[in-house]
């Protein structure tokens, strides 16, 4: 069980809001580590940016790297 309830749209605003409306226009959901984040708005940006930076740039195709970020989770025994 979570110790932070993770935020929803409906509780965010500013640049929060505008991040959340990006995952959800570019992968249909928000993560809950980034719902989380948006208690501490400054956190979320920078986690965001770091997100789009890792995943959004380089040659390696952002699906491959999503495959990946899956793969490390299962050998990790990560229930999330």
């Amino acid at each position: 069980m979570a110790r932070i309830r993770p935020l929803k749209p409906s509780e965010v605003d500013g640049e929060a809001r505008e991040i959340f409306e990006d995952f959800l226009r570019e992968r249909g959901n928000i993560p809950n580590m980034f719902r989380t984040l948006a208690y501490r708005p400054q956190l979320l940006k920078t986690a965001f940016d770091h997100f789009r930076a890792v995943l959004k740039t380089g040659t390696v195709d952002f699906k491959l790297k999503e495959m990946i970020a899956v793969r490390v989770s299962q050998m990790n025994e990560c229930a999330y």
